[in-house]
Parts: C-alpha cells; sequence; structure tokens
C-alpha cells in the first residue's frame, strides 16, 4: 500500500485526502411534484367516495338494529315488571325517560322515541319505537308475543 504511515489508522489514506462528491441520484429530494401531489389527492378522493356512502349505510343499519334491541330490552323488562308486580299487569310509558324510571332501564332516545301502550281491559301491552334519526321508521312489539321479531307497521318506511 502506498502512503501508508505508522499510527496514521486509515487504511485508505489516499482516498482519504480527495473530497469525494455524492453522485446527483442519491441526493435526498427537496419536496414532491406535482404530479405527485395531484396523484395522491385523487387516491384519497376515490378512496373517500367509496368509504362515505358505506359509512352511510353502516350508520343507519346500527341505527336500526339500536330500535329492534331496545324494543326487545323494553318487552324482557317489561315481563319482568309483570312477573315481580302483585297485579301481574304491564307497565304503560309515555317516552323514554318515563320508561326508564318505570322499567329501571336506561334507553338512550337520541335515535328514537319509546313508548308502552296498554289496550284497556285486555292487558296486552303494545311497544312502539319510532324513529327520529330515521324518519318515518317505526316497529312495534305486542305483549301477545314477546318473543316475535318487532313488526314494520304498514306505512313504516325503515332501511
Amino acid at each position: 500500500m502506498r502512503n501508508v504511515k505508522k499510527g496514521d489508522g486509515s487504511i485508505f489514506p489516499a482516498l482519504d485526502s480527495r473530497k469525494i462528491e455524492p453522485s446527483p441520484f442519491f441526493q435526498l429530494a427537496r419536496g414532491f411534484t406535482l404530479i405527485e401531489l395531484i396523484l395522491v389527492v385523487t387516491v384519497i378522493i376515490t378512496l373517500a367516495l367509496i368509504a362515505i356512502p358505506n359509512y352511510n349505510k353502516s350508520k343507519d343499519r346500527a341505527i336500526e338494529k339500536e330500535g329492534i334491541s331496545n324494543v326487545r330490552l323494553i318487552a324482557a323488562a317489561e315481563r319482568i315488571y309483570k312477573m315481580e308486580s302483585s297485579a301481574n299487569v304491564y307497565v304503560a310509558c309515555a317516552n323514554a325517560t318515563t320508561c326508564n324510571t318505570a322499567l329501571n332501564l336506561n334507553l338512550n332516545a337520541t335515535n328514537w322515541s319509546y313508548k308502552v301502550e296498554l289496550a284497556s281491559g285486555s292487558g296486552v301491552a303494545t311497544i312502539t319505537a319510532t324513529g327520529s334519526a330515521v324518519s318515518g321508521c317505526s316497529y312495534t312489539l305486542t305483549s301477545a308475543n314477546f318473543d316475535a321479531e318487532p313488526t314494520v307497521p304498514a306505512g313504516s318506511s325503515c332501511p
């Protein structure tokens, strides 16, 4: 090896003295080109156009299922109330707040309004959930068959 001096510690001392310029190919980019930005924005918009309608459908289905499950919950609470009451009757309630109090529930009235009506003399309770977030949608269930699926009355439009 040439130019090797004792105690230098360098393996290639001849190369150490030269300044080596990096190739332009390896230099870091300082920003994005307009084409790259347009491409990224286009991809994001395309994904949003696909995702937003699916999100709205999923949200509507979740609200629908909330109404159905709360009607079933009220039906179960009504059965328990009737078994535990000394008069062996169902309790009527005009809204979610009175249903929560009478049946010891915690219904959320954001998307649905709930009521329980009693038919006079027959002892039959009808539970109704009417959508406030989903306009025109309503579900009913009668005590004649609390185990059945809540039905959609004629003229009601549910998703």
